[in-house]
């Protein structure tokens, strides 16, 4: 096993991202990095009408485009692993911005509405054999918002539902998930790149997509690393 650098919230222009998915994947990988996450947005069906009229743009991956998102990132994965040996987790946010909840599906294989409950998402992300990450469940220095604030005040009812929380997303450290001591990850919420600069999580265990999701269900072997540039190896 060897400790593995990962960042596991990425957006691309597939949503809100800047930059192309192939940019993004060659950024990472020529810093160094050994495991990313694609995650693009899934929005609610509230606030997905509502960024269409006030920007006129669609910030979301949508059903009818789902098929299509996932095997861009099948590609891309096949890219990464054999240009950098590095390994792309396809995955999405479920956006609820109507409802306050953004969950970080890993490794999902299908569409999942945002406009289903708490719960039943964590069913769906579990019978898809993913992951569930509760996404910055607390206030952001960088947008003065809580975007998950459901989640974090219900979080006696969600703490052990999610196999890991946000302990740090971008610039922002939220010591009170550590100090409830649930499993936590660390994540850039990358849509540019001067985000690649920020907060990450290192894992040890085996370079393959079931170790690292169950090194994070462990949470055993975790840690948390601040990255501020250059090459990592």
């Amino acid at each position: 096993m060897e400790w593995l650098y990962c960042d596991f919230h990425i957006h691309t222009t597939w949503s809100d991202g800047n930059c192309e998915l192939k940019d993004v994947v060659e950024m990472y990988g020529e810093t160094g990095f050994d495991v990313i996450a694609i995650t693009d947005h899934v929005l609610d069906s509230a606030s997905l009408a509502r960024t269409k009229t006030e920007c006129g743009m669609n910030c979301s991956i949508e059903k009818d485009q789902f098929a299509r998102y996932q095997r861009e990132l099948w590609s891309a994965t096949r890219y990464a692993w054999e240009t950098y040996r590095m390994l792309l987790i396809p995955g999405i946010e479920l956006t609820n911005d109507t409802s306050k909840y953004h969950i970080l599906a890993l490794d999902s294989k299908e569409f999942i509405s945002p406009d289903l409950d708490v719960e039943d998402i964590l069913t769906e992300i579990n019978a898809q054999g993913g992951l569930s990450v509760a996404c910055h469940p607390y206030i952001r220095n960088h947008s003065g918002e809580t975007p998950s604030e459901y989640l974090w005040n219900n979080q006696d009812r969600f703490a052990s539902m999610f196999d890991a929380w946000e302990v740090a997303n971008r610039d922002d450290l939220f010591n009170v998930v550590g100090l409830k001591k649930f499993n936590y990850i660390a994540n850039s919420d990358f849509h540019e790149e001067k985000h690649l600069r920020s907060w990450k999580t290192l894992l040890r265990c085996s370079r393959n997509v079931e170790a690292v999701k169950q090194a994070i269900r462990t949470n055993e072997a975790v840690a948390l690393f601040l990255y501020r540039g250059g090459k990592l190896k």
